[in-house]
């Protein structure tokens, strides 16, 4: 597995972190983000962006032509990673619309030349993708000591001026990564305001993008409480806010309560990071933060596609694009996923108002396999489009109604949560970039099974301790199915010899008795295909030795190791 220099989520001592969520959660010293009653008709009136393109308008970012834009994206760690510009391309055939880019000013890492940043905006182009910028070496600055500061990376990006001007159609620049730790999180909003200033007074027309204090979570709600002023101090109004969601955001109600401030303010917001595994800080609530920015037309970009220390956020595996995670098929294929939200930028000559105006034809007839229960698969023939397909809709057909249930890249699924002995109809539709939708397919009717439970297939099983410290670990555990048929819906079991107990699980849910353990898969694992896996990350608690259980069950049935 490869490793990277950086992870999100960052350690906040006890004390601290219980007084900031207090903070964060009432917000009550400073007002949140001014009157509760401001909306986006109340923001004063500004100069329009010097050059067309992605802009801030009535707290929304917009294209030149005044569409809403809502990122739906990957960060990719670049600067540390030089080689792996594949992954730009590998990120658009997701469906994502942005690729958020990992950059080095010099002060802590390798700075990235002129010639390598046009480079990566050339490459964003050609594979049409939004191309945020962002510059790393401010991340934790006032905790961590090789922390550069904004004011630096402010000078770094107007010597790239030659290199972005032009571009803003195509590129946000955001100034420095969590550029505040958790000493003092006062202390960002005098800087972060004085760069913006700087650009503005450079000449830059780009929206620019500023990330949040306490590594980027603002757990103690100094960005929440000071957006409107650091908005106001942009000439332009042409600044948009990025919150980086992590542990400290493990309730629907600190997620929601969040964000919709900054709606109900008018003040434009995106999530910037985010992740959904566990860690010995808490477990994210990425439901709610993807469902939550859907609602609201919110830009989310998850971190990240690969090459992380912490390798339960590696979308991918290896920077290989046909290793998806458990928290890449999450992100990319789970309910408000990108595959399902994600509509390309109309300045590449998408529709609303772009140039592709034209649906994709409508796909083949499914045919149904691997019926059970409670589950089919379902195939079907390629759809062909003018630009192409991005993504396929499938829909349960009841008289004269729809309702969708699955979404896919591929051309084929597997519907899931159906009632036994049951009767469906089911029909897909193609979908393009550009959010132009084909013609309805022919209808298959599928009958699921009377009995209950899923197959058992032959099956093995990797498992194996990432990290351990004092107390606790964190384990990751691979089930591959190597039968012939695909198992949908799946029981797991295993036992611990030396007292160790599952406190967190992502990708799965556990419950323990002594020392045996019971995993049920979530909705985006239960299916396993023939020759494919899933894995499930998990942390835990100790008292002693960590040996690695040795025997495995799928579904009752003994799995060999891997």
């Amino acid at each position: 597995m490869r490793t990277a220099i950086r992870t999100a989520r960052r350690p906040q001592p006890l004390a601290l972190l219980l007084r900031g969520l207090a903070a964060f959660l009432g917000l009550a010293l400073a007002g949140a983000l001014g009157p509760a009653t401001a909306r986006a008709a109340d923001l004063p009136q500004r100069v329009e962006p010097r050059a067309a393109g992605l802009h801030i308008s009535d707290g929304r970012l917009v294209e030149g032509n005044g569409n809403d834009f809502v990122m739906r994206g990957i960060n990719h760690a670049h600067t540390w990673y030089p080689g792996e510009t594949q992954s730009l391309a590998d990120i658009k055939a997701t469906g994502a619309n942005t690729v958020r880019v990992v950059l080095s000013d010099g002060y802590r890492w390798s700075e990235n030349s002129p010639e390598d940043v046009a480079s990566i905006i050339a490459r964003c182009k050609a594979e049409r993708l939004i191309c945020v910028l962002e510059v790393h070496d401010t991340t934790g600055y006032g905790e961590d000591a090789a922390a550069g500061t904004l004011d630096h990376a402010a000078d770094y990006w107007i010597g790239l001026k030659d290199v972005l001007d032009g571009e803003e159609a195509y590129v946000v620049i955001n100034i420095g990564n969590e550029p505040w730790g958790n000493a003092d999180p006062a202390g960002w909003t005098a800087p972060t305001t004085a760069a913006i200033q700087k650009l503005r007074a450079a000449g830059f027309a780009h929206t620019i993008m500023v990330d949040a204090p306490n590594w980027g979570q603002d757990w103690e709600g100094v960005m929440r409480a000071d957006a409107r002023s650091v908005y106001d101090a942009d000439p332009t109004g042409n600044l948009i806010f990025s919150i980086h969601m992590y542990s400290v955001y493990d309730t629907a109600a600190k997620v929601t309560d969040y964000l919709n401030a900054f709606v109900d303010a008018g003040l434009p917001l995106l999530i910037g990071e985010f992740g959904g595994p566990a860690d010995q800080y808490g477990d994210p609530d990425e439901d709610t933060m993807m469902a939550t920015a859907e609602e609201l037309g919110l830009g989310y970009l998850a971190w990240s596609w690969s090459g992380n220390t912490d390798p339960v956020l590696d979308l991918v595996l290896d920077f290989d694009p046909t290793r998806l995670s458990s928290w890449g098929e999450r992100v990319l294929h789970g309910p408000d996923g990108i595959t399902e939200t994600s509509r390309e930028a109309t300045v590449f000559g998408g529709g609303q108002g772009g140039g592709d105006t034209e649906a994709p034809t409508a796909p083949g007839t499914p045919t149904a396999s691997g019926v059970t229960a409670d589950s089919a698969t379902l195939g079907w023939s390629a759809a062909t489009d003018n630009v192409g397909v991005t993504a396929y809709d499938v829909v349960r057909v009841t008289g004269g109604s729809e309702t969708r249930v699955a979404s896919s890249a591929a051309t084929s699924v597997t519907v899931t949560g159906l009632s036994a002995g049951t009767a469906y109809s089911f029909a897909v539709y193609a979908r393009d970039a550009a959010g132009n939708r084909s013609a309805r397919s022919g209808t298959v009717s599928v009958t699921t099974d009377e009995g209950g439970g899923a197959p058992g297939g032959t099956c093995s099983v990797g498992y194996r301790v990432i990290g351990e410290w004092p107390g606790g670990f964190q384990g990751e555990i691979t089930l591959r199915n190597t039968g012939t048929a695909a198992v949908d819906g799946w029981t797991l079991g295993f036992a611990f010899a030396d007292g160790q107990t599952v406190t967190n699980m992502w990708g799965g849910t556990a419950t323990q008795s002594g020392g045996a353990v019971s995993v049920t898969p979530a909705s985006y694992t239960s299916t396993i295909a023939a020759g494919s896996s899933v894995t499930v990350g998990f942390t835990g608690t100790l008292t002693g030795a960590n040996a690695a259980p040795t025997a495995f069950t799928l579904n009752g049935a003994t799995c060999t190791a891997a």
